[in-house]
């Protein structure tokens, strides 16, 4: 964490990107009730609401060139990946010199997990007008996708193999309008039985740690995805490494009696899952295996990911502050 200062939460004004489409409607739903909090709090703010895929990073780049250095985003992973990709993209600060908030009305919310961010708005709110920030980590993802190498900066888990594949159809279930609560777990069965482990190399920091037959490869800053597995328990945001959880073939039953452990950060108590950790990775496959990042379904392998130290500026809950403030340097309240 670092010192920063600021002016109080009602001399600043946050602009707000609302994903109206979040979680299934209700970004736009719930908006008037955010609102309401936002206003009882005195945080002004100028909202706008998405209008397509890929809009929430138009608009952080034409909100930084007009002056907005508090963004608050009202939506899910999704949305914050977007936000997060345009503070990269736009060439009028740093990016950790614009403040980032989210409100969660997402699917899987699982970004704010590790921050102890509550997914009631009224206490999400709270934790803007209070103001304790984090300087966090970011990766870098360079994937394949119609033969060319692609970039994207990654706040959060990316998932390669099993995991994209869950995404992918997801993804697939929402355009055709399923909205079931069970659309996640149903996807991860169905899945499971379908899905043939693939022959992948995996190295780390160029030290090559895996060449066998691999289910998933879950690599990240942040400890949760897919609606609060734990698959990086270890995970920490601001350490200047990946981390990095490779899951081998294992059969549905040994998994199923052991479950609990992807929920209660016990996840390497199961034998068939590896942990690593490094400055870079590097993943192959044969045959090319997909890949997702923050819950956003991407390219294919080869896979390269990168870090880079304390990138962005995010609201925290207090508690989250007070525990790292704890064992690292002092860090301050900003607006």
């Amino acid at each position: 964490m670092s010192l920063q200062s600021s002016a109080a939460p009602g001399d600043v004004k946050w602009f707000v990107i609302v994903n109206p489409v979040a979680g299934g409607g209700r970004g736009l739903d719930h908006f008037p009730q955010i609102s309401k909090h936002l206003r009882d709090a005195h945080i002004r703010c100028e909202p706008v609401f998405t209008e397509h895929k890929f809009h929430a990073t138009e608009l952080t780049v034409t909100a930084v060139r007009e002056g907005y250095r508090h963004i608050i985003v009202v939506g899910g992973d999704g949305t914050l990946h977007e936000v997060v990709n345009g503070l990269f993209i736009q060439q009028e600060v740093r990016p950790d010199e614009v403040l980032l908030a989210v409100v969660a009305v997402g699917t899987g919310n699982d970004w704010v997990r590790t921050f102890g961010i509550s997914n009631r708005y009224q206490n999400a709110v709270a934790a803007i007008r209070e103001g304790y920030s984090f300087l966090q980590d970011v990766g870098v993802v360079s994937y394949e996708e119609a033969h060319y190498r692609q970039n994207r900066y990654m706040a959060n888990v990316a998932g390669a193999g099993f995991d994209a594949s869950i995404v992918q159809r997801l993804s697939h279930m929402k355009k055709k309008g399923h909205k079931s609560r069970w659309r996640y777990t149903w996807c991860v069965i169905r899945n499971f039985f379908r899905y043939k482990s693939t022959g992948v190399k995996v190295w780390v920091d160029d030290r090559l740690v895996y060449n066998n037959l691999l289910l998933s490869a879950a690599v990240g800053i942040c400890k949760f995805n897919g609606g609060g597995l734990q698959q990086l328990p270890e995970a920490v945001a601001d350490d200047g490494m990946l981390d990095l959880s490779l899951i081998r073939p294992v059969h549905f039953w040994h998994l199923l009696f052991r479950f609990h452990y992807l929920f209660n950060g016990g996840i390497y108590r199961i034998r068939h899952i590896l942990q690593e950790r490094g400055s870079r990775i590097r993943i192959e496959s044969s045959p090319e295996v997909g890949v997702e990042v923050d819950g956003e379904s991407l390219g294919h392998t080869p896979l390269e990911f990168s870090i880079l130290h304390r990138a962005i500026r995010i609201v925290v809950a207090k508690d989250f502050y007070e525990r790292h403030a704890a064992v690292k340097e002092p860090a301050a309240k900003t607006a």
